[in-house]
């Protein structure tokens, strides 16, 4: 047996959503320059289901950190976090990829026992002590999340030479059909208004009006994401938004099958744009407090809108939009968003 083939290497980036779609050209590109080595991958629970199945990936190892830090004394999660470090010990990594700069992420790659922890530098990572964890640190100054992913990539001689997201592969095991209501309604765009920071939520008067826009130009239905929690935001779009209706997400694979039947999709720099692009869809995404050029939809600058301002890309939390973003008009959202959609028949 080759030494390839022995070769173990596992893949640490548990969360969020818009960070994991963003790490799977790293699997890829692995599973190019390994082809007989075993992979594995630390992923959230919530997120699983993109990747059950992929066949770049042999093996899922599936934590619940967040369900597990609400009550960490609990005899079940405690029974379950037994569980994981075994498997993780069972898994017997020879590389251990911390792709999230954090102590989560590189404490995770400890863990494994890997000989060889590859992340990035203490002057690159998000929580730059973490690096304590790291044995083989990587310095970059790409600018862009994926990019900075696959620098990690160098000292295994992986680097691709094309970036993909592979989007025939994701989701492989849970693919929910259309709901009955979008299905019959014929072509249609699809809206996520929600976000994890208020800073990043456009007000909804302001995407009402871009998509209603949108639809009469294009003949498409608009529907309106509701992600749990921002029910009440999706309605209010919708009040405002003549012909749309809103459509809950129930569940990550409900809310891809949705992505990847529109015909367009809009939001703000949050997880679902991000999954919509890996999965080939069009898309706009209205950028405020973080910076496309490091966060906008890969390799498509078209596809992001952000105004430049004295206070940009400040990558601060707060509970409502600013400037950067509610400068941006509905009109400049309509103008990209036709730009970028095929010409009409």
């Amino acid at each position: 047996m080759s030494a390839a083939a022995r070769l173990r290497i596992l893949l640490v980036r548990t969360s969020s959503l818009g960070d994991v779609v963003q790490a799977v050209p790293v699997l890829l590109a692995l599973r190019r320059r390994f082809p007989e080595a075993r992979i594995g991958w630390v992923v959230e629970e919530g997120y699983a289901s993109m990747l059950a199945g992929h066949p770049a990936l042999d093996e899922l190892l599936v934590v619940a950190l967040r369900r597990w830090g609400r009550a960490p004394l609990r005899s079940v999660h405690l029974a379950e976090l037994g569980a994981f470090l075994e498997r993780l010990a069972a898994f017997g990594a020879d590389v251990a990829l911390d792709l999230m700069g954090s102590h989560k992420g590189a404490l995770i790659a400890a863990l494994s026992q890997a000989g060889r922890r590859i992340g990035l530098s203490a002057r690159c990572r998000r929580e730059r002590e973490s690096a304590l964890w790291i044995n083989e640190p990587v310095a970059t100054d790409r600018a862009h999340a994926v990019d900075r992913y696959l620098a990690l990539l160098a000292p295994l001689a992986a680097q691709p030479e094309e970036v993909t997201f592979g989007p025939e592969a994701l989701f492989a095991r849970d693919r929910p059909p259309l709901p009955e209501a979008v299905a019959a309604a014929g072509p249609y765009l699809f809206l996520h208004p929600g976000a994890a920071w208020g800073n990043k939520r456009l007000p909804p008067a302001v995407w009402a009006e871009a998509i209603t826009e949108i639809a009469r130009r294009r003949g498409f239905r608009p529907w309106i994401g509701a992600a749990p929690g921002e029910e009440d935001l999706a309605a209010e779009v919708a009040a405002r938004a003549p012909g749309s209706a809103v459509v809950p997400a129930r569940g990550l694979p409900a809310l891809a099958t949705l992505l990847r039947g529109a015909q367009l999709v809009v939001g703000g720099d949050t997880g679902p744009v991000h999954l919509a692009h890996a999965l080939g869809t069009p898309v706009v995404a209205v950028m405020g407090p973080t910076d496309p050029e490091r966060h906008g939809p890969y390799g498509a600058p078209e596809a992001a809108i952000a105004h430049r301002l004295p206070c940009s890309f400040c990558h601060r939390r707060m509970e409502t939009p600013r400037p950067c973003l509610t400068a941006i008009p509905a009109a400049e959202i309509v103008a990209r968003a036709l730009a970028l959609l095929p010409p009409a028949a």
